[in-house]
């Protein structure tokens, strides 16, 4: 009904680390503080890439998302933004300034910069790294993902610049948690996108949420765009089966 609010939960949720550990494959993104309800979706449209495949079908372990500022909506993704290909298919339609997504079940997205000549920048195992598109991937499936997030991005060479003069860094030196807030902080250059760029001063301006069966959703609260980009990273990793189960034992 609307935006009637059916249920309310506070939940707790640990902290995570600053950097992933070094030695591991996986983006283990840990959940943050929020606030959940269940309350009726919207049917926006939007426009999507024009070089994805409208052939290949969305995986089915993903879920449909949006992310809010107040009201303004600042990420979505449907299923049409969901279909990937192989790294080898896309990187011969890729131009610099692109920012790529790999993706595989029980995984959190991989994000990385293309930079040009089959090259990506992107942050793995807590280092900014320069290397094939091919490499990164490490066998998933890839998509480009320009359009999820909302903002005005910056000019190819300012996101190439961005991505290309950090080459190297690691640790302590790192300002982002992983590798998708790396790449969207060289794609739109806000502060959002870095740790400890806003400020948590107890109100919860963002919103998570996420398109369950039917005409429901699941949503949370966040202080920070940083704490619901960790947040809707873990139920990626976790797979729409385990999130719709999840959710049921809350009920």
């Amino acid at each position: 009904m609307g935006n009637h609010v059916d249920k309310l939960a506070h939940l707790s949720y640990a902290e995570v680390p600053t950097a992933e550990p070094s030695g591991t494959d996986a983006e283990d993104d840990g959940a943050r503080i929020g606030v959940s309800y269940i309350f009726s979706t919207d049917n926006d449209d939007a426009l999507t890439d024009d070089r994805t495949d409208e052939r290949t079908p969305p995986p089915p372990h993903e879920l449909e998302c949006a992310v809010y500022h107040t009201a303004a909506c600042v990420y979505e993704r449907r299923a049409r933004d969901m279909r990937a290909q192989s790294a080898e298919t896309l990187m011969s339609k890729c131009v610099p300034g692109d920012v790529l997504e790999f993706v595989a079940a029980g995984q959190s997205p991989h994000w990385a910069v293309y930079i040009g000549d089959f090259q990506v920048v992107h942050l793995h195992r807590a280092e900014v790294k320069c290397g094939f598109v091919m490499d990164a991937g490490r066998g998933r499936r890839c998509r480009i993902v320009n359009q999820l997030y909302k903002y005005e991005p910056l000019s190819a060479n300012a996101v190439v610049r961005n991505a290309t003069e950090h080459v190297g860094m690691k640790e302590r030196e790192l300002s982002w948690r992983n590798s998708e807030c790396f790449a969207a902080w060289c794609k739109f250059g806000r502060r959002e996108f870095k740790m400890g760029g806003e400020l948590r001063i107890g109100k919860q301006p963002y919103k998570l949420k996420l398109l369950l069966n039917g005409k429901q959703a699941h949503e949370l609260e966040f202080q920070s765009l940083e704490d619901a980009i960790m947040e809707r990273r873990r139920r990626d990793r976790l797979g729409k089966p385990a999130v719709l189960h999840e959710l049921e034992g809350q009920r």
